[in-house]
């Protein structure tokens, strides 16, 4: 049996004081998205295809926002893996919203969000103690995998329920972002105050 020291503070990666923008906006997107598929009765399949796409394309956008404002660098293992994860994001956004279908939404949202799921998963377990993110990560890498291998159970029920299914992880990971960008915001104010003092 191997024991394993704490991580060492020293090596915490240096996330940008603005890091709270992305993650609010990550949160806002989630949220949004999420309240459109509660109120949505009845969607086509290329309503469907389209509210969902975006919602995975911005996704995958604010993902590569976020890679540098992390401390990760784009250049490093763990700056590829997020940039992949946001960029598979984006490109699954992108056939969805043109190829509408409950198949292809129940495919390949389920792919998107499973990989991105499992790269945040990873980098959560990963970066435990080294980044102010790792357990929002681990959250949301552990909530979009959820939501990945509940989808193609589904994808027989039509638009309504794959929006559902969509929409109910995008709540629970909004939630979970929103706590996060406030937490953030309020630590860069307390450290901008205390440089001004």
């Amino acid at each position: 049996m191997t024991l394993h020291a704490a991580p060492d503070a020293s090596a915490a990666l240096p996330a940008a004081a603005d890091l709270w923008k992305p993650v609010l906006v990550r949160a806002a997107i989630a949220l949004a998205f999420g309240a459109v598929t509660v109120f949505w009765a009845s969607p086509s399949p290329e309503a469907m295809g389209w509210a969902g796409g975006l919602y995975l394309l911005a996704t995958g956008v604010v993902l590569l926002w976020t890679v540098n404002r992390t401390g990760l660098r784009a250049g490093t293992a763990p700056g590829k893996m997020l940039s992949a994860a946001g960029a598979v994001l984006a490109g699954t956004g992108a056939a969805v919203a043109l190829i509408p279908g409950s198949l292809v939404f129940g495919l390949l949202a389920a792919l998107g969000l499973g990989l991105a799921g499992a790269a945040e998963l990873y980098l959560g377990i990963t970066h435990r103690g080294r980044s102010v993110l790792a357990r929002d990560w681990m959250a949301s890498g552990a909530v979009a995998l959820g939501t990945a291998g509940l989808l193609p159970f589904f994808i027989d029920l039509g638009p309504h329920a794959l929006l559902g299914v969509a929409g109910g992880g995008a709540i629970i990971s909004g939630v979970l972002w929103v706590l996060a960008g406030l937490t953030l915001r309020h630590d860069a104010r307390a450290d901008s105050a205390e440089a001004v003092n």
